[in-house]
């Protein structure tokens, strides 16, 4: 949402002033046109934005079947592109395998905690690094990690160094001055994952030639075609209880604008929603 506020060029136009924030939501149906597939109360995933209602293109809608033994709030989590950017960019992009080491940044937070899970599902060793002792503990005791180190340590770069050794793949959710230190603990033919970072003046950019590793983004959205797969995969590791989630739920429209910023300030654990009306309640 943030990058979308920006006026420059991305895979997404961006927002206008004066129009309704773009943000993935939940929704029911409350009406139909003529020859809808859809039906009052369907469950729907879209581009609902920050409103309580909208009149939509039914094209725009996807119907949420929800399976047994799972929450519809899931898909906002490990079930909608939360899950879906974890899934396909750690096993396309990151082709995680068994025995690797694995270094994950914004552990704590939606994305980071379930691929932390995936990664031990995977037979990984997962280091996860995450800005509170509070959210360190709850990796290693709840999400199964296998160490979790506090960036804001003042012994964070010794710390961090014992912690992770060397890596197979990082899977960077914050980049900046983390991911400079990622790149001088490469394994060769070590993988990095951008899934989110921020403008920085990187300068180990160099292991990239001398341990054939590589660094690449990805858009969730060129795997949408493939995400019927990943969500019966994830549901059934849901149902198993091999994959927690933890949800930071903000009440009321009018708290999105205070709500966002919690994502940059570490101010929520897992994934952040914002609850904007009642039509039916969510089992938190």
């Amino acid at each position: 949402m943030r990058g979308w506020l920006d006026d420059r060029r991305g895979y997404m136009k961006p927002v206008q002033i004066g129009e309704v924030m773009r943000a993935g939501a939940l929704g029911y149906v409350a009406k139909t046109g003529k020859g809808s597939k859809l039906s009052v109360g369907d469950l729907v995933y879209g581009g609902l934005g920050w409103r309580e209602w909208g009149v939509y293109k039914e094209k725009e809608m996807r119907k949420i079947v929800v399976p047994k033994g799972v929450d519809p709030l899931d898909f906002l989590g490990p079930l909608g592109m939360t899950g879906m950017t974890a899934y396909f960019g750690l096993f396309d992009v990151g082709k995680i395998k068994a025995g690797d080491t694995l270094l994950v940044s914004g552990a704590a937070g939606a994305t980071g905690s379930v691929v932390c899970q995936l990664g031990k599902i995977a037979g990984a060793k997962v280091i996860a690094l995450a800005g509170t002792p509070e959210k360190c503990e709850w990796l290693e005791r709840e999400v199964g990690v296998d160490k979790a180190v506090n960036y804001k340590s003042p012994n964070f770069r010794q710390e961090f160094k014992d912690a992770v050794g060397y890596i197979d793949v990082y899977f960077d959710n914050v980049g900046g001055e983390i991911l400079d230190m990622a790149l001088l603990r490469l394994k060769k033919n070590a993988r990095i994952v951008l899934c989110d970072s921020r403008p920085y003046g990187i300068t180990g950019y160099l292991n990239l030639i001398s341990q054939t590793a590589t660094m690449q983004g990805f858009l969730i959205f060129d795997y949408a075609e493939r995400f019927p797969e990943a969500i019966q995969t994830l549901s059934n590791w849901l149902k198993e209880g091999r994959i927690k989630r933890k949800f930071h739920v903000v009440e009321g429209l009018d708290k999105a604008p205070e709500a966002l910023p919690l994502l940059f300030t570490g101010g929520n654990t897992g994934k952040l929603v914002v609850k904007v009306g009642d039509y039916q309640r969510a089992k938190l």
